[in-house]
């Protein structure tokens, strides 16, 4: 059976499906964990440890000395995504009830939701897309992407805005695991080699685990939502990354669109989020649904803008200026 060139063949299916597996689970026999106890338990609710150690593996293969090019495309796509989040989050503050929408169209809503789809960018897709439709630099700036990775910017910008208070520790535990991959991946390239082998295979299993924190009545309930927020997530951070992407970065706005997306890994951060702060307890599972929602949309939407949008900017690029029309305008 060719299970794993079926779930390839699927936008972020090797997160998604086992999620949608997990979530099958928790709705029709939410008891499993407890009735079989044991590892069956530890598998179905390790969230939290299962992507500590993958943001451990993730610090590991970020590499120190990438290039001075790689470093600042990467740079100026990161800051432009967590500068957008934020602001978005700051609107929100104003916008939206501290316990979210509770009914409507926005039913669900909450500035939990909107800011864990917003701050991080699906690195494994924006790598294989620039691949393709990009240089070595730009599929380079991965490297930075990672820092994205986990409840760390969330907890930032929800802090910054005034919206949460986390202690220090808190911040502190929330990178550690990071800190200690990435230095011990650059001290030494075995190690490094061989803890970046494990954040693919990691990816469904927290999946799994994170599923069963979903009830599909939920995923129901905000699937309208979730899809005009994958929508939303494309437009009002791929504007600012294109024009990032151009004005400061030196490329041609290509990249931008390819980091327009939702990471699989921000499906955790509502859970994470509200574990640390119970005040966003109320939120979390609805938060979870709409961000899993726009990591389908943006998956499946953000390779076909991408390979437009490349068209059409490389084809702007490659426009010979009429000699003509030059020589009349400097008469």
């Amino acid at each position: 059976m060719k299970i794993k060139q079926t779930l390839d063949k699927i936008p972020g299916g090797i997160m998604l499906i086992p999620l949608l597996l997990g979530a099958t689970l928790n709705t029709f026999a939410p008891g499993t964990a407890e009735y079989y106890g044991g590892f069956t338990k530890g598998i179905i609710t390790g969230t939290v440890p299962i992507l500590a150690v993958w943001f451990f593996c993730i610090g590991a293969s970020i590499n120190l000395r990438a290039t001075g090019t790689v470093l600042r495309k990467s740079g100026v796509l990161v800051i432009t995504k967590i500068a957008v989040a934020w602001l978005v989050a700051l609107l929100a503050a104003q916008l939206i009830p501290e316990h979210g929408i509770e009914a409507g169209l926005l039913a669900g809503l909450s500035t939990l939701a909107l800011v864990s789809a917003m701050d991080m960018t699906n690195g494994g897709l924006y790598a294989s897309l620039m691949n393709q439709y990009g240089t070595k630099e730009e599929s380079g700036a991965f490297v930075l992407m990672s820092i994205e990775s986990g409840p760390l910017m969330t907890m930032v910008i929800l802090g910054a805005t005034g919206l949460a208070s986390f202690q220090g520790h808190h911040f502190v535990g929330a990178i550690l695991p990071f800190l200690i991959g990435f230095a011990l991946g650059n001290l030494d390239p075995d190690l490094k080699e061989f803890f970046s082998k494990a954040t693919g295979t990691l990816i469904p299993f927290f999946g799994f685990a994170l599923g069963n924190t979903i009830n599909f009545s939920v995923i129901i309930d905000t699937g309208l939502l979730g899809i005009l927020l994958g929508l939303a997530v494309i437009i009002i951070t791929g504007i600012p990354l294109i024009l990032a992407d151009k004005w400061l970065a030196g490329g041609n706005g290509t990249a931008g669109v390819a980091a327009s997306s939702t990471a699989g890994a921000a499906v955790a951060n509502p859970m994470i989020i509200a574990q640390m702060n119970p005040a966003f307890a109320p939120v979390a599972q609805s938060a979870t649904a709409l961000v899993a929602t726009c990591v389908i949309v943006t998956a499946v939407l953000v390779p076909i803008l991408t390979a437009i949008c490349s068209k059409r900017f490389s084809a702007k690029e490659n426009i010979i200026p009429n000699p003509v029309k030059a020589q009349t305008r400097r008469a």
